[in-house]
């Protein structure tokens, strides 16, 4: 067998494609990613402050593309009075403030979502009372409604906040890409756990930190300089493929941990948004990160079984020698890398505008 046929590399797990654009077609149709698409899809949000006893403010986004909303209600217990704004679109949500006043407070009462149950969306509702206990739920079109209850439950916290974070890294399209990118400049399996151990640290260093008030970043700036660094691995990724040798492609691990902690800031800002629980902040964090490595995981998990399931089959009787595997794996890698750099560069210019 020739020597280069003894190289590693991520196709090689699976056997080569005697077909190679087969591959790279079903690739980038799979994870195309939609360029008008912000950071993530997020969900509805509905939270309740209790600023004194029984009179809670009330902030509700809905989902919204352009000038059209989600045709989602929020529908408080009988017995409260309410009288939300009129509503203004604000990026992609539509916003409505309000002081809501129910006599009996909220525990023990049921709260949903009208309207929630045909759709594909979820709502996170997040309640805090006047001493100091929250509670974060999430609704689901099987399940649109929250029995309000005195003090959470840590099995409670843990199930949500594992979901929320599976969620986000899985809606998070900048996310998969910068990962995805790693997974085309590793070459064995033995690269690719340090690689992927490398980012987990980083982004899990800066998640706590960020959610702990420890360090301070303006959100807009991270977002951009994020789709700048999947823009960055799509450079290396072609660079590597013309021979050239770089850092990147040498220690994966070193910009995969450099990177982490910027996408960890980009972790910590949504898990910002739905906020911590005061009596559990450790367990909320701790599986909010599993939750997002779980789906990290998953997504490396379903791009390498593609990849060998699709070789094998285009393999099967073939005679290809290690010369023709080796262009195959360019064709693939080339037109990837265009496409994951062509919708980094588009992100980076819409989130860069968005400073002004």
């Amino acid at each position: 067998m020739p020597t280069s046929a003894k190289r590693g590399t991520l196709l090689a797990w699976g056997g080569l494609p005697r077909r190679p654009w087969l591959l790279a077609a079903v690739l980038l149709f799979g994870f195309a990613p939609d360029p008008a698409a912000a950071h993530e899809v997020r969900p509805g949000y509905l939270e309740l402050s209790e600023v004194e006893a029984g009179s809670y403010d009330v902030l509700w986004k809905v989902p919204a593309r352009g000038d059209y909303r989600l045709a989602l209600y929020a529908r408080l217990p009988a017995g409260c009075t309410d009288a939300p704004d009129a509503g203004s679109f604000v990026g992609g949500a539509f916003i409505t403030r309000w002081r809501a006043r129910c006599t009996d407070g909220l525990v023990g009462k049921r709260i949903s979502v009208d309207g929630l149950a045909a759709t594909r969306t979820d709502v996170l509702v997040r309640i805090s009372h006047l001493d100091g206990v929250t509670q974060t739920a999430r609704l689901t079109p099987d399940q649109p409604y929250l029995d309000v209850a005195a003090a959470p439950s840590r099995t409670e916290v843990a199930r949500t906040y594992f979901v929320l974070g599976v969620e986000h890294i899985l809606l998070g399209i900048d996310h998969l890409l910068f990962v995805l990118g790693l997974l085309l400049l590793v070459g064995n399996v033995r690269r690719l756990i340090v690689t992927v151990t490398a980012f987990t640290v980083a982004h899990s260093i800066t998640l706590a930190a960020a959610t702990l008030g420890l360090v301070h970043v303006p959100q807009a700036p991270v977002e951009a300089v994020i789709a700048l660094s999947v823009m960055f691995v799509a450079a290396e990724i072609l660079r590597a493929a013309h021979g050239r040798a770089s850092l990147t492609a040498r220690a994966p691990w070193v910009v995969a941990f450099v990177f982490g902690l910027l996408h960890g800031l980009g972790f910590a800002g949504a898990l910002r948004e739905v906020g911590l629980p005061q009596t559990d902040i450790p367990l909320a964090l701790l599986l909010f990160n599993v939750g997002v490595e779980i789906g990290q995981l998953a997504f490396i998990a379903a791009v390498v079984a593609i990849l060998a399931v699709i070789a094998r089959l285009t393999s099967k009787g073939s005679d290809d020698r290690a010369g023709g595997a080796w262009r195959a794996e360019a064709l693939v890698r080339t037109p990837l890398a265009y496409l994951i750099g062509c919708t980094a560069a588009y992100w980076t210019i819409d989130r860069t505008v968005g400073f002004f």
